[in-house]
């Protein structure tokens, strides 16, 4: 029991580092200071290595040591088919089991918000919370493992990007404001096309960043 926890302890840890970017895309990490920042020993290390290489964040290249995955075009795309592919359809098959109170704290939050009121979580919070509650709600646990990768890399994009502009929260709070209303009315084939626009929105403005160096938010 205690190795376990040494190794989750290690991998937490690691992983953290990764998400927040202190470990940064495309740069080399090195196994014996990795034991020195996070106070393990060899085991749990190499055992979170492992782990976080089947997860797409870390490369383990021969003779030359662990690297950083990177986050490429091509890796945005996949990310976001698999988002198109997962989210809205959890919505429109699943939707309903979220229960309607939850969907009028969003609703009331959100006005809120747009009046110029505060959020009750920070708005990266708010957005992870807003997604997560529809794939909770399938109980799927492999549409969970996917989400929970994706949101890893989701993670690192936010830190990568720097902060949103405020233009582009108010149009995500906005994006996210039809997709309850419709949940407010139980229309889940219109939520489940608010999400599949809203990722669309989210998606360009991914690649408008990059392209034009303009704010984004997931």
């Amino acid at each position: 029991m205690q190795k376990e926890s040494l190794k989750q302890q290690a991998y937490n840890a690691i992983k953290a580092k990764i998400l927040n970017c202190e470990y940064a895309p495309n740069t080399f990490i090195n196994e014996e200071l990795l034991r020195e920042e996070v106070s393990a020993s060899r085991t749990p290390v190499r055992d979170a290595i492992s782990r976080l290489e089947q997860e797409g964040l870390v490369k383990i290249l021969p003779k030359k040591g662990i690297m950083v995955s990177d986050l490429s075009l091509s890796q945005i795309n996949m990310i976001y088919e698999t988002r198109l592919m997962l989210e809205p359809y959890a919505i429109s098959h699943y939707g309903n089991r979220i229960e309607q109170d939850i969907y009028m704290n969003y609703y009331q939050d959100y006005q809120a918000y747009l009046k110029g009121g505060d959020l009750p979580y920070s708005y990266d919070d708010m957005d992870d919370l807003f997604h997560q509650m529809f794939m909770d709600a399938t109980s799927n646990i492999y549409f969970l493992k996917t989400y929970e990768l994706i949101n890893s890399q989701i993670k690192r994009m936010r830190i990568m990007s720097g902060e949103c502009s405020e233009k582009r929260r108010k149009e995500t709070i906005q994006e996210h404001l039809k997709i309850t209303k419709c949940a407010l009315k139980q229309d889940w084939d219109g939520a489940a096309d608010a999400m599949n626009e809203h990722l669309h929105y989210s998606k360009n403005a991914i690649f408008d960043l990059l392209f034009k160096g303009n704010d984004w938010s997931l």
